[in-house]
């Protein structure tokens, strides 16, 4: 961040912005002006190559075909690797998680490339789709509470070595490997199957992307009882009996 301006990037939205994910640009944004600071926000279409000077870059989910194109022009484009290089943050959702990862399976029923950002395999489950509320404990690592998400994907991601979980399924499938693990983060990269969307949900996560985009460790309170009566609605409903 430069010149007192956060630059904050959402990524291909007549593309990747089927369920509603673009809710989690207007929570950034609306979170960095409570604190004060000015906000450019640039919404690149996938026309358009993305720029490499952003401090915060989001990516939603979207359907099969939308999330091949997705990952053919973002390949082509290679500036969000060297945004990444230059210590942005990324924050993914769902389709964009497994365009950050090495490979998915696309539309066509081949393997796709991905980004290579998150070492990730995305393939296609077997079974049910993964569909519902999520209650999920979030790496201790990153010091935040609760994750709770709306999961709908037909999608397994294994993790590599380097990825950690982003968080550990209490109620829900997650990555769907069985192993309880949602998400992935490396650094200042991060991957979710979570919608609702998320940030929405989780404040405090778009508080985490501003505290690293600003290099910070606190950021001023804000009021957050909006948050909290949604987070706690969300939880209440995630928590009843099938």
């Amino acid at each position: 961040m430069s010149d007192n301006q956060l630059r904050l990037v959402w990524i291909y939205p007549d593309l990747l912005s089927t369920y509603g994910d673009q809710g989690n640009a207007l929570v950034v944004e609306r979170r960095a002006r409570q604190r004060g600071l000015d906000v450019a926000r640039l919404d690149v279409r996938s026309d358009q190559p993305i720029p490499t000077s952003g401090d915060i870059y989001l990516i939603g989910g979207g359907e099969d075909r939308p999330q091949r194109l997705a990952a053919e022009r973002l390949r082509r484009d290679g500036h969000l690797h060297r945004a990444v290089e230059n210590g942005a943050i990324v924050f993914s959702v769902c389709a964009g998680y497994q365009i950050l990862g090495h490979e998915f399976i696309n539309d066509l029923g081949q393997r796709e490339p991905g980004l290579g950002l998150l070492d990730v395999v995305s393939v296609r489950g077997e079974g049910e789709r993964c569909v519902g509320d999520v209650l999920a404990d979030i790496d201790p690592q990153l010091g935040l509470p609760p994750l709770t998400g709306f999961e709908n994907h037909q999608g397994v991601t294994h993790l590599g070595r380097t990825a950690r979980p982003f968080a550990q399924v209490k109620i829900g499938k997650g990555n769907g490997t069985g192993d309880g693990t949602e998400g992935a983060y490396n650094g200042t990269v991060f991957g979710t199957y979570m919608h609702g969307p998320v940030l929405a949900r989780n404040p405090q996560i778009a508080d985490l992307l501003l505290k690293l985009a600003l290099d910070v460790n606190a950021l001023p309170p804000t009021d957050d009882r909006w948050y909290e009566a949604l987070r706690n609605e969300r939880i209440a409903a995630a928590q009843q009996p099938a």
